[in-house]
């Protein structure tokens, strides 16, 4: 297990929005190094408390990111393979790993391999580079063929990784990221739409080359336990607990994340031997902020969020509450240009401290990184749960409620015993009798309770 890894927390970028670039590709003019701009971001990061980055999409491509025409070049939009490479080195010098998006299902139509099919077609070398190809079928974009797609968008090509030529030029793409570039990780898009001979195969040529190396997968639906093991995936977003954490706030109901946690992670829970990573919002979804009717909610949602089981992720700019929706002609709100500058001009820093000293208690504490977990407590705007070591005991209790709040829970494993808490002041607690009463929970907040042995 890559304790760097499940001790962490990431912190998810995506390049072409926070750096301006332009929504289209031209091709033809010279690389701006608009990447150069994250280093403005660094410290701000790292004094969250991040330990991964998540970069990406960030190679060539068409408009998106995701409709990639050149795996070996970085998107002229955003610069060359130097100022990857220097970015990269950055965050390493503080301590930072870095992982990149990885799309490796499908390509854009502007992919060098399939420009040549548009040309040759039948005559091309690369017909079996994709995907249920087939001649003498109209496409919906009046091409004389047809082929697999993500998705039914037929801008975006399946590519056949069965063909040993495809996962070639893959691999060695990824070899030099890794040794050039010097990328920890991979996040694998569309992750669910690969098939998982192709997934062992990349996971085993990447670790002969760096043996710690970390492959995330974006899997939304079906059993995680399917892709997630020591031969494929090493973790996968967690979906299956999205939406459950903020609808939890706005209908005053925790019976909603309290019936996802029991599922994943209680006693008998069906993902209690995977690692996943847990969110509040990305590229693909709306911000937060936006999400949530009660903007206090940020904070106690916050606080489950790195108290939970699952490694912790947070999009760009969502630690500034900035909002956005998803709109269905474009993306273009969830990804915007964000003046670092100005936000530090401009916002208040109460959601940024929360944040911190949530990660550095998630980050000092084995229960809070390992732990099982146990449902202790479930109402309509309280609920209490605990992580448990054999060498830790961290009971969470959230507060949802612009009111102050008392619980009394049942600890049932402990008679009697002093309780700290970490998170605000190391008030302290008894637990007397299998019992705890706790007061005040103060409102839209937390605590974070730690038995002392």
């Amino acid at each position: 297990m890559n304790r760097f890894i499940h001790e962490g927390f990431v912190y998810h970028i995506y390049p072409l929005g926070l750096c301006g670039a332009p929504n289209r590709n031209d091709f033809h003019s010279k690389p701006q190094n608009r990447l150069d701009y994250i280093h403005q971001w660094i410290d701000h990061i790292k004094n969250l408390g991040v330990t991964i980055v998540y970069i990406g999409p960030i190679f060539e491509s068409t408009s998106h990111g995701y409709d990639t025409s050149d795996y070996y070049h970085v998107d002229r939009r955003l610069g060359d393979r130097k100022s990857l490479a220097n970015l990269v080195q950055a965050f390493h010098n503080k301590g930072i790993r870095v992982i990149f998006d990885a799309v490796f299902n499908h390509v854009g139509r502007n992919f060098w391999a399939f420009r040549d099919l548009l040309k040759n077609k039948q005559h091309s070398q690369y017909v079996d580079w994709f995907d249920g190809l087939k001649f003498g079928v109209r496409n919906p974009l009046v091409d004389n063929f047809t082929y697999k797609t993500w998705k039914k968008y037929y801008e975006l090509v399946a590519l056949n990784l069965k063909n040993p030529q495809v996962k070639e030029h893959l691999f060695k793409a990824v070899e030099m990221w890794i040794n050039e570039l010097g990328v920890d990780g991979l996040r694998l898009d569309a992750a669910d739409c690969l098939k998982k001979p192709f997934v062992r195969q990349l996971k085993k040529y990447c670790q002969k080359i760096k043996p710690d190396f970390w492959i995330l997968g974006e899997v939304v639906h079906g059993d995680y336990r399917k892709r997630t093991n020591d031969k494929m995936l090493d973790s996968v977003t967690n979906y299956q607990c999205y939406r459950e954490l903020f609808h939890s706030f706005n209908h005053s109901d925790f019976s909603e994340i309290a019936k996802a946690f029991q599922r994943q992670f209680g006693d008998n829970g069906i993902y209690n031997e995977i690692s996943t990573c847990t969110f509040l919002d990305n590229h693909d979804v709306n911000r937060i902020a936006s999400n949530l009717k009660n903007k206090a909610h940020l904070y106690p949602l916050h606080a489950l969020l790195f108290t939970m089981v699952g490694i912790p992720s947070i999009y760009y700019g969502s630690e500034f509450s900035i909002k956005g929706k998803k709109h269905r002609t474009t993306d273009n709100e969830l990804r915007p240009y964000i003046d670092i500058s100005k936000m530090y001009r401009n916002k208040d820093f109460d959601l940024i401290n929360a944040i911190k000293k949530f990660a550095e208690i998630r980050k000092s504490s084995i229960a809070l990184c390992y732990g099982k977990y146990r449902e202790l407590f479930v109402s309509g705007e309280q609920f209490a749960f605990a992580r448990i070591t054999n060498n830790e005991y961290i009971i969470v209790i959230i507060n949802a409620s612009g009111n102050n709040a008392s619980i009394n829970l049942r600890i049932t494993e402990i008679w009697n015993a002093k309780v700290i808490d970490i998170l605000n002041n190391n008030d302290v607690f008894y637990i007397t009798n299998n019992n705890l009463n706790v007061s005040p929970i103060w409102s839209n907040w937390a605590r974070i309770l730690k038995v002392v042995f």
